[in-house]
């Protein structure tokens, strides 16, 4: 995983946690019925000082601007009756514990020992400011939602970049991915079934089931705390957990089932309503040597059918590929999560696909190659090299789609920033002085706006 990408999802909750310095917090502004805090100015000058080093002298003044920018939409968000659901929330804070946890292998004390606070705390402390950054990003959608962008405002855009600052691209790839499970061998399905089945025994027999499950469990971020799985809404679990979840009385333990993580039984311990307590027992099968052989065997026919033509890439990924990856409801095109398009620099590959397509051609497919997922698993993968662009200064005939991207965003942050400007004159603003000299504020604390 690359240095960039470690330090942001380390940094995914810095923002907040930031905020155990020793700073004597105060009140530094106040925008309709938000306020400002002193910890927040010096949260995020921290956080871009960690990012950047050095930063210039007034730089905060430029942080207020858009804390205070932040709070506004947040504010006017919650007049315009904006709703963001708990459920919202919690989805994208176990989204990101999960993400992070995923990069630390599941082992929840380093996640403690680097924040200095347990998951729960961590979501706790940083649960208000995701919200509010929900909200303000639904109010920002609201005030873009209208725009559009004409081809003419593209190339005016274009037109009005001086020569000598059009951007360089390095060379771009497009990649398509056929990503093919090694499949569990009878024998060890029948040895993970036995070994739960021998668990459910003995708990229905007297045993202690989180004391089970911390010793036998495979969920090694749940076995620590006796398989609990805390309070979770609808929607959180596979679909074949949550089946057998919302089946049960409370108390009552399921039969063994499979999903996409191995072989679980689990206990409902509580309800209320539609959220639920639970806790399990997971058992991984092993992939065995010889599973692994059968699966790259699988591909590599696989791909002798692609380049016979007996089958489009396409149809092999809809009929051979993981259906929980993104790029399987895509023919299997993969998406740059860094740009949200489907081209990728070279230092936006992992080195194995890199290295895998470097001497490729166009339209070509990769012989099958190993790779371990999120979850560490070792699976297989084909990689189609679908386009490759030379390293170029930008065009309006090779990049219109991102010259248009940028002229959207440049138009759209100038509505936001007219919207803003507009919404200052009718809400009730105190900047308190902290930030005074700071010339860009002008705007903030100009005619028209008081307290």
């Amino acid at each position: 995983m690359k240095l960039s990408v470690i330090f942001s999802l380390l940094t995914l909750f810095s923002v907040t946690l930031f905020g155990q310095r020793q700073v004597i917090d105060r009140v530094v502004a106040n925008v309709g019925s938000e306020i400002v805090l002193l910890s927040e100015v010096e949260e995020q000058y921290a956080l871009l000082e960690a990012q950047e080093g050095t930063l210039p002298d007034n730089i905060r003044c430029g942080i207020v601007d858009q804390v205070l920018a932040q709070k506004l939409l947040v504010n006017q968000a919650k007049l315009d009756s904006l709703e963001v659901t708990d459920e919202e929330v919690e989805n994208q804070l176990n989204a990101r514990v999960d993400n992070i946890l995923a990069y630390m292998n599941g082992d929840t004390k380093q996640f403690e020992a680097y924040y200095g606070q347990t998951i729960a705390e961590v979501k706790e402390s940083f649960r208000s400011d995701l919200r509010d950054q929900i909200l303000a990003d639904r109010m920002r959608g609201q005030i873009v939602q209208s725009i559009v962008i004409t081809p003419k405002e593209v190339k005016d855009f274009f037109a009005r970049i001086p020569a000598d600052s059009l951007p360089y691209f390095n060379s771009e790839v497009e990649i398509a991915e056929l990503v093919y499970k090694p499949k569990i061998n009878p024998d060890e399905k029948a040895r993970a079934i036995a070994e739960l089945t021998d668990l459910k025994e003995q708990i229905e027999a007297g045993a202690d089931f989180a004391d089970l499950a911390s010793k036998n469990s495979d969920d090694f971020a749940s076995a620590r705390i006796g398989g609990d799985l805390g309070w979770t809404k609808r929607g959180k679990f596979v679909a074949e957990f949550e089946a057998e979840a919302y089946k049960l009385e409370p108390g009552e333990i399921s039969p063994i089932f499979q999903s996409q993580f191995g072989f679980h039984i689990l206990q409902l311990m509580g309800r209320r309503g539609n959220t639920i307590n639970t806790r399990h027992i997971l058992i991984r099968p092993e992939i065995t040597d010889a599973d692994l052989d059968l699966a790259r065997a699988k591909l590599d026919t696989v791909r002798n059918l692609i380049m016979s033509d007996s089958i489009t890439f396409a149809m092999a990924v809809k009929k051979y590929s993981d259906k929980d990856l993104q790029s399987y409801s895509n023919s299997g095109r993969m998406t740059n999560p860094r740009s949200g398009n489907t081209f990728f620099e070279i230092a936006d590959l992992d080195p194995d696909v890199y290295f895998t397509i470097d001497t490729m051609e166009v339209n070509t497919t990769s012989a099958p190659f190993s790779f371990a997922n999120q979850m560490g698993e070792t699976q297989f993968r084909l990689v189609q090299l679908q386009s490759r662009s030379e390293p170029h200064k930008a065009n309006l005939s090779t990049d219109y789609s991102k010259i248009r991207t940028a002229a959207k965003e440049e138009k759209q942050s100038r509505h936001v920033s007219d919207w803003v400007e507009q919404k200052i004159s009718s809400t009730f603003i105190n900047l308190m002085g902290a930030y005074e000299g700071c010339p860009n504020l002008d705007k903030w604390v100009g005619e028209g706006v008081r307290p």
